[in-house]
């Protein structure tokens, strides 16, 4: 067995046992799969070959809009909803081979959240560059969030 951080017994041993700031947390997550741009994204979901899943918290969303046809999940509950072996799963969480698109409000979050999402299998797993406000500046179809 490798190696224990100073968490005990359960810790997971296998990230880099130095700390690292979340710049460079981001850059190693970032490396490991090819994030989309808002045109692909949305041409992708008109297709049927993505589920764009927007993590957004609700004021977000209030205040900014929703885009047509994507999955809300909060991101405290991205894990067990999009998990197709689990029993809170939604049903579009089909198979490890979906191909969903999570979108955040700027695109941070929303790449720790891949980086769970493929940890679970779901290896076609990948974030939209820039989030919401790219998806937006492009003049993608944005409509207002319902009370």
């Amino acid at each position: 067995m490798g190696e224990q951080s100073a968490g005990g017994a359960g810790a997971v041993a296998d990230w880099d046992q130095r700390p690292v700031g979340i710049d460079e947390l981001l850059k190693r997550v970032r490396a490991g799969y090819r994030r989309i741009e808002a045109r692909e994204a949305h041409e992708a979901a008109r297709t049927g070959e993505a589920l764009l899943v927007d993590i957004r918290y609700a004021a977000l969303r209030e205040r900014d809009g929703l885009i047509p046809g994507a999955l809300v999940i909060e991101r405290n509950e991205l894990e067990w909803r999009l998990d197709p072996q689990g029993s809170h799963r939604v049903p579009e969480a089909t198979g490890h081979d979906l191909r969903a698109v999570v979108i955040c409000n700027e695109g941070y979050a929303s790449s720790l959240a891949v980086a769970s999402l493929r940890q679970l299998g779901l290896h076609r797993a990948t974030d939209l560059v820039g989030g919401f406000q790219a998806w937006r500046a492009e003049g993608l179809p944005v409509e207002p969030a319902t009370p």
